[in-house]
């Protein structure tokens, strides 16, 4: 592979030796453009169209079979390595919608359109031209591409199995928030609010940036600072507020709390204290005051 990342390559064969059932370690995206061929996978066969998608998770068994050869055999092939992939998923889940659903589902080919695979077609080509050039910057542009294709193809997919419901997806935003605000003191992890709703944790983060404006994860952020901010005004220590509501330790709270008031924790109880007792004593000098007033 490039770099141990990836590799791509465009075919066209006029006749090829029968394909033993195999696999491989890595992802495998196959681009179907022509051919009289049927893939089998996992002892399913599949009838190929122009335009299909396959995606082949590591370990997943397949093989593909001619019928004849009146068309030649013309097809992409694309390998990404495990390890890519996870560091994309890690930048964002957004990379790794196609790679969970294909997982989950077991479902393997996607038929596109032509406009879908003219698109997808392009793609690829851009990104072989780019592999056989030398230019300036060429190690990093490939990388722009790779992950731009690859965004591409969840963004396609994604859209596809999730068709757009405004109502559903409001109801669904409003639930969320609910949870939410009802379990500020559990567990609030993606995968386990995904559990809770039983869909994809990508779908929900989707449904929530979109009608927030910001991610999941930072709205349950807010939402416990604010819950800590009024708790610190109490009798509880900052320490026993702070773990209550699902920060790991004192650093991440302090910055947390600074960043989103612009004062750490400490001082802004000590401030309210100060204002607290300055208040009580404004009180008691107006109602002492208040006396000689009605006397007047």
């Amino acid at each position: 592979m490039i770099a141990n990342d990836f590799e791509l390559y465009y075919y066209s064969d006029m006749h090829l030796e029968p394909v033993k059932m195999h696999q491989h370690d890595c992802y495998e995206f196959y681009f179907f453009m022509e051919g009289d061929v049927e893939i089998c996978i996992n002892k399913v066969f599949y009838k190929l169209s122009p335009g299909d998608m396959i995606l082949l998770p590591p370990g997943t068994n397949h093989q593909p079979r001619f019928a004849t050869w009146d068309k030649p055999y013309r097809r992409f092939v694309l390998w990404i390595s495990m390890d890519y992939c996870n560091n994309l998923v890690r930048q964002n889940i957004a990379y790794g919608y196609l790679m969970q659903y294909v997982l989950i589902q077991k479902e393997y080919i996607f038929h596109n359109d032509t406009i879908t695979s003219n698109t997808i077609t392009s793609m690829l080509f851009r990104l072989i031209q780019e592999m056989r050039n030398d230019r300036f910057g060429k190690q990093e542009d490939l990388k722009l591409q790779l992950n731009t294709l690859i965004l591409h193809l969840n963004r396609t997919i994604y859209e596809r199995k999730n068709k757009k419901n405004t109502q559903i997806d409001q109801n669904l935003y409003v639930k969320l928030c609910n949870f939410i605000e009802d379990h500020l003191d559990e567990d609030l992890s993606l995968e386990r609010i995904a559990k809770q709703f039983f869909m994809s944790k990508y779908h929900i983060s989707h449904i929530f940036k979109e009608n927030m404006g910001i991610s999941i994860h930072q709205y349950i952020t807010k939402k416990r600072l604010k819950v800590c901010q009024e708790a610190i005004l109490g009798e509880e220590s900052i320490s026993k507020i702070y773990q209550q509501y699902g920060f790991l330790d004192y650093s991440s709270f302090y910055r947390a709390f600074k960043k989103e008031y612009g004062i750490s924790p400490k001082d802004y109880k000590d401030m309210n204290f100060v204002l607290a007792v300055e208040n009580k004593q404004k009180r008691k000098q107006r109602d002492a005051e208040e006396p000689i007033e009605k006397n007047k």
